[in-house]
């Protein structure tokens, strides 16, 4: 028995190391839940920073290079999109996020988040685009929303992108790293959820349209730097969680017009170890259903809602960037009661989605994307 262990956690470094090299659909290792076994599968493979990645409805899929390169893999086969906006990588920034229209059967229209140099200042700050594709190349380009002024800091750009079920297009844009000004100032990007309609408009009912010098887009507030969203498949709601500083990252459902608090409430430190609050709670802002100490560093964010993995229907998933590995809460009355690690130590997870097809896939970068299987 001890041989058997000693050979097969060989194996798994030997597969570990040799990973960045794995072709389409090799599977790698043997991994164990509470629930049950399961492998991985490497699908798309030799990527950097698969920041996000959608699926066609002919099952193919389009991925997110941070580096500014959009990718169509289809049969096994690479294609990258030509034509993209002018996107800035400068520090956290770079190509982020992408999403379908939930009617793009019919329409066509694809959405991104990128850092964009465009507008006053200098440097860059989070852009919404949405386009068409025609013969791998992007067409109809037209800009959504660009957040101002740019700024040369790298840090907390955001950007997740989610449609509710009424069709609103909501999307995340971090601090940009100045916690004292932007995440508190309603007039001032950065910091906020926003919501609009599919076309860019800004919904009439939006908290804020009546308030003269706010930003009109913006749904909520006092965030850090939200890098993972999605909607609730029961509820509708929209969920996200963010970086905290050093402890205090969160899960936090967003109403309509709240205050989250960031910076004048948290429950991390800085990095260097002092204290920026002495508060965790305050009237008038709302409290994160879940927060992690210490942080995980967490992006990407998926709801299961398929029937392939026994015992994870309604779970939520979370990547870790800081520990490498895919974190599964268990939730009950809209709070984590249970967490488990999946495929850790492969990488730093980025990305997270369950395809058409019921599984869930995963970009770990310098990796690719990573199919989760279920041993029968």
């Amino acid at each position: 028995m001890k041989l058997y262990k000693f050979v097969f956690s060989l194996v798994i470094i030997i597969n570990f190391i040799s990973c960045k090299e794995t072709k389409t659909n090799e599977s790698i290792t043997l991994n164990t839940s509470t629930v049950f076994e399961y492998s991985h599968e490497v699908i798309v493979p030799n990527l950097s920073i698969p920041w996000g990645f959608t699926f066609l409805p002919d099952g193919s899929m389009l991925i997110t290079e941070k580096s500014g390169e959009l990718i169509h893999f289809k049969n096994g086969k690479i294609f990258k999109i030509n034509d993209l906006p002018e996107i800035k990588v400068q520090g956290q920034g770079g190509l982020m996020d992408i999403e379908l229209h939930p009617e793009y059967k019919s329409n066509g229209w694809i959405y991104i988040s990128y850092a964009s140099a465009e507008g006053e200042g200098n440097g860059a700050n989070t852009a919404i685009m949405r386009f068409k594709i025609e013969n791998n190349t992007a067409v109809e380009k037209k800009l959504m929303y660009k957040a101002s002024p740019n700024s040369s800091r790298g840090q907390h750009f955001g950007s997740r992108l989610e449609f509710d079920n009424d069709g609103y297009l909501y999307f995340s844009i971090g601090d940009r790293g100045n916690r004292d000004v932007n995440p508190q100032n309603i007039e001032r990007d950065g910091g906020k959820i926003y919501r609009i309609h599919d076309d860019g408009k800004i919904p009439v009912d939006n908290p804020l349209v009546k308030d003269r010098n706010a930003k009109k887009a913006i749904y909520s507030y006092g965030h850090r730097n939200p890098q993972g969203m999605v909607k609730h498949p029961e509820t509708g709601k929209i969920w996200t969680h963010e970086h905290g500083p050093k402890g205090g990252d969160e899960i936090n459902i967003i109403e309509s017009g709240k205050n989250y608090g960031w910076p004048v409430i948290s429950y991390g430190i800085n990095y260097s170890g002092t204290k920026f609050t002495d508060i965790t709670k305050k009237e008038g802002m709302e409290q994160p259903i879940h927060y992690w100490d210490p942080s995980i560093a967490p992006s990407g964010m998926e709801f299961i809602t398929s029937n392939i993995y026994p015992g994870w229907k309604g779970n939520l998933l979370v990547g870790s960037l800081k520990f490498q590995y895919l974190n599964r809460c268990v939730i009950e009355n809209n709070k984590v009661v249970k967490e488990e690690k999946l495929i850790e130590g492969l990488g730093r997870v980025r990305s997270v989605k369950q395809g058409p097809d019921g599984y869930i896939y995963v970009g770990v970068e310098n990796v690719g994307i990573v199919k989760i299987i279920p041993k029968k």
